[in-house]
This record gives C-alpha cells, sequence and structure tokens, in this order.
C-alpha cells in the first residue's frame, strides 16, 4: 500500500477480528499509538507517585523546621530558666530561714503569749497542739482563748503579724462573756525541721 492507498483507505474497511490483515502502515500506527498510551499512562503514574512523595518530604521539612525552631527558643531560654530557677531556692531558702528551729519554738509561743498580755487581754487559755509534719517543716497550732473588747482584740492581730517568725491565725470566734468579749482563735507558727528531720519524714512518707 503506498500513500495514495493510505489517503484512500477507509477506517471502516479494518476487520477488527483479523488485525493481520490489516495494511502493515496502519498496523504501524495503531502499534505507534497504543505505544504512546502506554508511555502516557506510565509517565503519569510515575509523576503522581513523586508528586505524593515531593509533598510528604516537604511536610517532614516544615515538622523538622518547626522542631528545630522550638529546641532553638528552649535553648535560647535555658539559662533564663536556671536563673529563675535559682532565684526561686534563694527565695525558697529566706522564707525557711524565717521559720523557728526546734529549739526556738518555746520562745516563739512565749512571745505569742505575751502579745495577747500586752495589748491588754486576759488569757483564758494557751494549749500547743500536736505538730503537723509536712515535707520540709512543721506545723504547730495553738488553742487560743482570751477576753477583752475589739480594739484589744485588734492589738493582738497586729502584734502578732509584727512578730520575727511567722505565724498566722486562724478558726477565729468572737461571742460575748458578761460584759465584755471572748475570742477563741487558733495560731499557727510553723517549724523548721533540720535535716535529718526531714530525711526522717521523706523515709515513713516512702513507707506508707
Amino acid at each position: 500500500m503506498d500513500m495514495n492507498d493510505l489517503k484512500n483507505f477507509n477506517v471502516n474497511d479494518l476487520d477488527v477480528n483479523n488485525m493481520g490483515s490489516w495494511p502493515a502502515p496502519v498496523k504501524a500506527i495503531v502499534l505507534l499509538i497504543a505505544f504512546i498510551a502506554v508511555l502516557a499512562a506510565g509517565y503519569k503514574f510515575m509523576i503522581t507517585d513523586q508528586l505524593t512523595t515531593l509533598e510528604q518530604k516537604e511536610q517532614e521539612e516544615q515538622e523538622l523546621r518547626v522542631s528545630f525552631s522550638n529546641k532553638q527558643a528552649r535553648a535560647a531560654n535555658l539559662d533564663a530558666y536556671k536563673a529563675q530557677l535559682e532565684d526561686m531556692r534563694r527565695s525558697f531558702g529566706a522564707m525557711l530561714r524565717q521559720l523557728p528551729g526546734k529549739t526556738e519554738i518555746d520562745a516563739l509561743l512565749i512571745d505569742i503569749s505575751q502579745a495577747g498580755l500586752g495589748a491588754g487581754l486576759q488569757q483564758e487559755l494557751f494549749a500547743p497542739q500536736n505538730e503537723t509534719v509536712r515535707e520540709f517543716y512543721a506545723e504547730v497550732p495553738i488553742q487560743i482563748r482570751l477576753s477583752g473588747n475589739f480594739h484589744q482584740f485588734g492589738e493582738f492581730a497586729s502584734a502578732v503579724a509584727a512578730l520575727p517568725r511567722i505565724v498566722t491565725l486562724h478558726d477565729i470566734s468572737i461571742g460575748r462573756r458578761g460584759e465584755g468579749l471572748r475570742m477563741d482563735v487558733v495560731a499557727k507558727t510553723y517549724r523548721y525541721m533540720d535535716d535529718e528531720e526531714a530525711a526522717g519524714n521523706t523515709r515513713k512518707g516512702a513507707k506508707r
């Protein structure tokens, strides 16, 4: 079949059940089209797969950038964190130093009692209770009952607040007593535990 025959060729004359009878140029064209189709399909598959991989790599890169930025920020703030921690330790140590030691607690109890007497109050009850042990300190409650007037109660509270050691007032109850007033209050002071006591407390906590 020459070029003139190919121009006059009618596709409807092809027998799809007998491709062997097709003219050679036609078979070549069909094979070329099939090859191009297969090549295009393979190329599309490869490109799609590569694009997916590329997107995954870009996502991983973005996550790594974020992770690096976070780590860099933490590293930059590490010195500030250390300084802040050291300040907290110093503040905590200063607060602990305000607490009386075991040998000083008796003198503090006397100071609390004197605060009431100095305000002109009549002391009806002054009874230290059992300690409540915390991690680094022990809480010492004192049950107190005083008689007087509101002005004297205020002077007592001011005197307690002015003590060099930490003393707090709790469960305040004021009622009538004859022509005057009676105040029941729990004063709490806090005793510093030395290293041996604190270690013993830690061991007891571990056994529970």
